[in-house]
């Protein structure tokens, strides 16, 4: 759908069409479908992170026995408080300051 859509529209159609792949038919996913999904699609924003309190935030309120269901807006927030907290960003900023 975004064949010539810059890389930012790409990267959120993406994560769109991620959600949306995994999502039930009211389009939202379990706590137990997100924490899931996080960990086969966002690992290397993820690993080395589990004694960071953020993250231990995060994945215990995915653990906690909910009938809560995530939806889009909520696993997109996830996805950025992951990322904000995750040595990769630091990386890819060292990496463009290196340029």
């Amino acid at each position: 759908a975004l064949g010539k859509g810059s890389e930012l529209e790409k990267a959120f159609a993406t994560a769109a069409l991620v959600y949306n792949n995994s999502a039930d038919p009211e389009g939202k996913l379990s706590k137990a479908e997100t924490k899931s999904l996080l960990q086969t699609q966002f690992w290397a924003f993820i690993q080395g992170q589990e004694n960071k309190p953020k993250y231990q935030e995060i994945i215990s309120d995915l653990d906690e026995e909910s009938e809560n269901k995530i939806d889009f807006e909520d696993f997109m927030i996830l996805l950025v408080s992951l990322t904000l907290m995750s040595d990769l960003l630091q990386e890819i900023k060292n990496m463009k300051a290196t340029k």
